[in-house]
């Protein structure tokens, strides 16, 4: 599905990545905590997967939250967590989801609740929700409106591929689905596994320099999952000598020569037009670097590789391909 570049760089990123802030990349969060009353030990293993309440979590922001029992009413204003929570096997209880949520197709006929920088609060209450999930980037005067009502708001920001297993994990506690998290997280990691023995033997004369072009103009340094996913792939992301989301140096990435080019398959600048591919192998003097020349330019879902949730190993393993065909099959 193609998306316009009418919003800019920050809400295109709240859209289809997870929620950055409006002004600048947030720092990394540390990984959320979790804590419960255990009132006694028991070693048999179905009793050990169910959440023991009240449970305690800290979010992105620092936050404690307790919650009594499982919740039942779910309103997401993040895509990213609207996917973890379907696929946990909550459809039921998602009450209301961004109006960019678009995975899988059950949330698209789910109630709308506006934005995810700025939700719709009077869509949210109707809800009657007794959790609402948003990313770092949900304004802090809404998040704090909806607070002073007593509603939980539970904010995540996952900076890396293993914090976002954490968040996974950790909202399969708090919504006692703890075995269909860590069925989650164990596909994961057996995608990662699948990736990093394909490439573990490259030698550094054998990696490839990968350029990541998201949005027009954009790239991705360290600090952020995107860039994991390159490294992860045994790739050498030419913008790893800067840090979050930076506009790019046309000079620069001629210079750098990269071997492989990466680009948000489906978006469409809406002042001239043309689609992010037709933008990059077009830039004057860009016919000179090698991707271009070798025809090694390729189009990554937007959604799959940015959001981070369940999907962004799949996402990891396109980038791989893309990089590597003849070792990631």
């Amino acid at each position: 599905m193609k998306r316009f570049w009418k919003w800019g760089l920050p809400v295109l990123l709240t859209i289809g990545l997870w929620g950055c802030s409006e002004q600048a990349a947030p720092q990394a969060q540390p990984a959320p905590e979790a804590k419960q009353e255990t009132p006694h030990q028991n070693t048999d293993e179905s009793v050990a997967k169910q959440t023991v309440y009240p449970l305690t979590v800290k979010d992105a922001t620092g936050k404690e939250i307790t919650f009594e029992k499982a919740p039942e009413r779910i309103v997401s204003t993040s895509p990213a967590e609207t996917e973890i929570l379907f696929a946990l096997g909550l459809g039921e209880q998602i009450v209301g989801v961004s109006d960019f949520d678009d995975y899988p197709a059950e949330a698209t006929k789910k109630p709308k609740v506006g934005g995810v920088v700025k939700p719709n609060e009077e869509a949210i209450l109707s809800q009657s929700p007794d959790l609402v999930i948003g990313g770092i980037s949900m304004d802090k005067p809404i998040a704090e409106k909806l607070q002073s009502l007593g509603l939980p708001i539970y904010i995540t920001r996952p900076n890396s591929v293993a914090e976002i297993m954490d968040n996974i994990l950790l909202m399969g506690k708090i919504t006692n689905k703890q075995e269909q998290a860590e069925a989650i997280v164990s596909q994961m990691k057996l995608d990662i596994e699948r990736v990093t023995e394909a490439v573990q033997d490259l030698g550094p004369e054998e990696m490839k320099k990968v350029y990541l072009e998201f949005a027009p103009g954009w790239t991705v340094g360290k600090g952020e999952f995107m860039d994991e996913l390159i490294t992860l792939a045994k790739g050498i992301n030419i913008a790893s000598d800067t840090t979050g989301w930076n506009q790019i140096s046309e000079e620069k990435i001629v210079q750098d020569d990269p071997d492989v080019i990466l680009y948000a398959k489906g978006l469409v600048d809406q002042n001239t037009g043309k689609n992010l591919e037709e933008i990059i192998v077009t830039r004057s003097g860009w016919e000179k670097i090698k991707a271009i020349q070798e025809k090694q330019v390729f189009g990554m879902d937007e959604n799959v590789m940015s959001r981070p949730g369940p999907r962004i190993t799949q996402g990891l393993i396109e980038v791989a391909k893309a990089i590597y065909p003849d070792r990631v099959k």
